[in-house]
């Protein structure tokens, strides 16, 4: 069976995004989330055309480190692993997580690992969005294995964190 991993990164707007887009983009945004009543078809139809100009902007690694970086972490992770590595973001960039799990589907993945960079527990996108995305995706993929691997153990990230503190300690 193909095992193939899916990493999920949370994602930026590109920083040459026009502003103006960006900040009617996240008042719509906050319109739509904290609304209580009936939503308004015609702000959440010009939410989706921001939110698909923002995904869809050309990357850089000038323009957005933050993707250019997740390219690179996956690219170490396919060589430290060995299992093909696409990435997929929670917000702001495409492809999506969702469609990066369909995207290993079509490649003929029949095991699915699905990891992030978000470490820590109690933060909504690791606990709440990426393990939706899964959900949506295991239901239109029932015949593929779909493994979520998180949460971390905290003691494994406190081990890696205090290796990493080493390098800046003095000899």
């Amino acid at each position: 069976m193909k095992s193939m991993i899916v990493l999920a990164m949370h994602g930026v707007p590109a920083n040459d995004f026009p502003r103006d887009e960006l900040r009617e983009f996240f008042e719509l945004h906050s319109r739509i989330e904290t609304s209580s009543g009936p939503r308004d078809p015609a702000l959440e139809a010009r939410h989706k055309e921001l939110e698909a100009r923002v995904m869809s902007w050309p990357r850089t690694p000038q323009n957005d480190p933050y993707h250019a970086a997740s390219y690179e972490l996956a690219r170490a992770l396919q060589a430290a692993g060995g299992l093909e590595v696409i990435v997929g973001f929670n917000e702001f960039c495409a492809p999506g997580v969702e469609e990066a799990l369909a995207q290993a589907v079509e490649k003929g993945a029949g095991r699915i690992i699905l990891v992030t960079s978000m470490l820590t527990r109690g933060g909504e996108h690791a606990e709440r969005d990426i393990a939706q995305a899964l959900r949506r995706a295991r239901q239109r993929h029932p015949g593929v294995e779909m493994i979520y691997a998180w949460p971390f153990e905290t003691d494994a990230i406190a081990r890696f964190l205090a290796e990493h503190i080493k390098r800046f300690l003095p000899f």
